[in-house]
């Protein structure tokens, strides 16, 4: 079954930066290191990483209690009791199992390599933070490469929310609609709006992919925004979070590879109900107005209640399913329609920013495998 046309690309997200750095701090764990971002708390840090809040405060020496800074960066210790293996080196299948503190310019030059070829096989940026638990191809010394215009470019700053827009004074969905070229009709339903909604100057709204509004400058940077200046529809963004055991057994009770959904659910959100990105996607799985509508009217069995962040796991979940099932179960395709939209993949393929999207979600199984 194929979504309507007027919503099959309604669902975008929110964008999270997620950077993973070479730690060598002495007398720490080693581990990664995660840069905060708005709307996050330090025990949703933890959870999201399998800590108990005091382990984490303590590595970064704060209180339990403490409030943690947007931009600011936390050091995310081991688990106690967590092997740690120790580098592979190049593995008999031409692989190399990436262990904590390695970096792309260190397998490199251990495998004899330049860090641009190992990049290019991999499809990274030379400039890539590479992430424990990842298993990177080690070519042949010799062999031919792929070239920087092949390789796809895994970047470590998530791509921003296509379609997103944030209303100017004296806007309409009327004038938008027609900068745009596309019906009234088809902006208000992904908006959870009516055809004659007023809109306030600073509300995020999603317009369809690949028609973007022509103004003589661009819209304001795609950024996440405050709850508050959210359009009134269903998904509501509220406070709460989830864990990734708790997105990944969601999604498995709907026949979803549960790392999979984790991975898209932390890239989307950081598990923070309460997100709402530039194009209007809101909560956990970063859910369009227009496309819980479908879901709840076309996927579900019960009632999905708008303010509680599993039931926005449960829809996310169910669209993410309904993808797979439109694309024989290949994931990878999947995950470029809940970005992109379904029937824009089919049309025009995968963007840019879609693949990078796409390579970041595979990137972030492995942590929820």
């Amino acid at each position: 079954m194929r979504l309507p046309r007027r919503l099959a690309s309604a669902l975008t997200g929110a964008c999270v930066l997620l950077v993973f750095v070479p730690v060598t701090r002495a007398h720490t764990v080693p581990g990664a290191t995660h840069t905060v971002i708005p709307g996050e708390t330090l025990s949703g840090i933890a959870a999201a990483n399998g800590l108990p809040t005091g382990d984490l405060a303590l590595a970064n020496g704060l209180s339990a209690q403490a409030f943690v800074i947007a931009g600011s960066r936390l050091q995310i210790p081991v688990p106690c009791g967590t092997h740690i293996a120790t580098p592979s080196g190049v593995a008999a299948a031409g692989g190399h199992l990436v262990v904590v503190g390695e970096t792309l310019s260190g397998i490199a030059t251990a495998n004899g390599l330049s860090t641009a070829s190992l990049a290019a096989a991999n499809s990274l940026s030379p400039q890539a933070f590479v992430i424990a638990g990842t298993t990177l191809r080690i070519p042949v010394s010799g062999a031919a490469q792929p070239t920087a215009a092949v390789a796809v470019a895994s970047m470590t700053q998530a791509p921003a929310p296509m379609g997103a827009y944030v209303v100017r004074p004296g806007d309409s969905l009327s004038a938008l609609a027609a900068r745009s070229g596309v019906a009234v009709e088809q902006i208000a339903a992904m908006n959870g709006l009516g055809r004659n909604a007023l809109l306030v100057a600073g509300e995020p709204l999603k317009l369809p992919t690949g028609s973007p509004v022509l103004t003589a400058s661009p819209s304001p940077a795609a950024v996440p925004v405050s709850p508050s200046s959210a359009p009134v529809a269903a998904p509501n963004p509220t406070p709460g979070r989830v864990t990734a055991g708790e997105v990944s057994g969601i999604a498995a009770s709907h026949g979803v590879p549960g790392s999979l959904a984790a991975a898209i659910a932390w890239q989307e959100s950081g598990f923070n109900n309460a997100m709402v990105s530039s194009a209007n996607a809101r909560g956990v799985m970063q859910i369009m107005p227009g496309t819980w509508a479908w879901v709840q009217s076309s996927l579900a069995s019960r009632s999905l209640s708008p303010s509680s962040p599993q039931d926005n796991v449960h829809a996310g979940s169910l669209y993410l399913a309904h993808l797979l099932r439109q694309t024989g179960g290949d994931e990878a395709l999947a995950t470029a329609a809940y970005y992109q939209g379904l029937s824009s993949v089919r049309r025009i393929g995968m963007l840019p920013e879609t693949r990078q999207y796409v390579n970041n979600v595979m990137a972030l199984r492995s942590r929820f495998g």
